[in-house]
């Protein structure tokens, strides 16, 4: 079969590699639509992937076309989006229900063969079988999804709460939507992005700025939400945080990335910081979400693209041209 392969860090190739056979309980998936994101332009980079070459690719969903012996509730011809999570279910963590933080943590595309290829195989236990009104092209964002509602469960929910979020990108769009249906009493988005902004305007934010000057808040900020892993959105955010509110440290910044903290106003002021990573318990929920139209695909996915354009969809997203752009294999 076909697929995008980082050979080495800054290097990917179009190659043949062998078709994958599913074991006892997995099955082997078409993929229909394969996600970019940061994390993969980490991988590019050199980090989180383990080994090279690596076939990345974790936000996914397609048609299961073998399953193995031990399978069972799926068939051949079923429509199914695929948590890429991948847990021991043994260590110290797994025993207490905090898979995501999995001392021997891996995840489909990261660690182990991906979706951006012409077929993946995905253990049975990671399958969201997709309702006949939600399509498998669209369904791909069910994975981003479920990390949006994995950072919610971490977050208070307060009715009234006023938050900020820095970042339009999908993740910061996301959030902006679940915030909207928590009953916030305002959203705010930083980005530098104006197309980007553009589409938080027409998501209906309360205010879509490139600094959070320009907004009026005496007070600070009830929840603040990083999206963009950047040092100096990170900087910026922490000090927008009212007294009693939360920092959530959702965005994936660089292993290097460091910022100083004010103890002493964390002190004062009551502050929360926390962060959230990946997917927990939450992917059958962002999928029935997401079958249930929290988000719009036709706004949330601007572009797809060819396997064979995967390279230049990596390329298109860490210039943060677009939203969402999808590989179609």
């Amino acid at each position: 079969m076909k697929a995008a392969v980082v050979v080495t860090p800054g290097t990917i190739a179009i190659e043949e590699v062998p078709d994958p056979v599913p074991g006892p309980a997995e099955v082997v998936v078409r993929p229909a639509a394969v996600g970019i994101c940061g994390t993969d332009l980490h991988i590019m980079d050199g980090e989180f992937a383990p080994a090279f070459p690596i076939v990345p690719g974790h936000e996914m969903a397609g048609e299961i076309v073998a399953v193995g012996s031990a399978v069972t509730g799926y068939a051949v011809g079923d429509q199914v989006a695929v948590d890429p999570s991948l847990y021991c279910g043994h260590c110290y963590y797994c025993k207490r229900a905090r898979g995501n933080q999995c001392e021997n943590w891996a995840a489909i595309g990261v660690t182990v063969s991906g979706g951006a290829a012409e077929f993946v195989a995905a253990p049975m236990a990671n399958l969201f079988k997709l309702p006949p009104t939600l399509a498998a092209r669209d369904a791909a964002l069910i994975e981003p999804l479920s990390c949006a509602v994995r950072g919610f469960d971490v977050l208070p929910r307060l009715l009234a709460s006023s938050y900020l979020i820095y970042g339009s990108g999908t993740m910061g769009l996301m959030m902006l939507e679940l915030a909207k249906r928590s009953g916030a009493e305002s959203v705010s988005v930083v980005d530098l992005n104006p197309e980007r902004l553009a589409t938080a305007s027409r998501l209906g934010c309360s205010a879509a700025v490139t600094s959070a000057d320009e907004l009026v808040a005496p007070r600070g900020f009830d929840v603040v939400i990083d999206c963009t892993g950047a040092e100096a959105a990170i900087r910026d955010g922490l000090g927008r945080v009212g007294r009693g509110g939360t920092f959530l440290q959702f965005g994936v910044a660089s292993y290097d990335a460091r910022v100083a903290i004010e103890p002493y106003e964390i002190y004062r002021r009551e502050i929360t910081i926390t962060g959230s990573m990946a997917v927990l318990h939450s992917f059958d929920r962002a999928g029935q979400m997401l079958a249930a139209g929290v988000l719009d695909p036709s706004i949330f996915v601007s572009h797809r693209l060819p396997l064979t354009s995967y390279a230049t969809a990596l390329d298109q997203f860490r210039r943060g041209e677009g939203r969402k752009i999808l590989i179609e294999p």
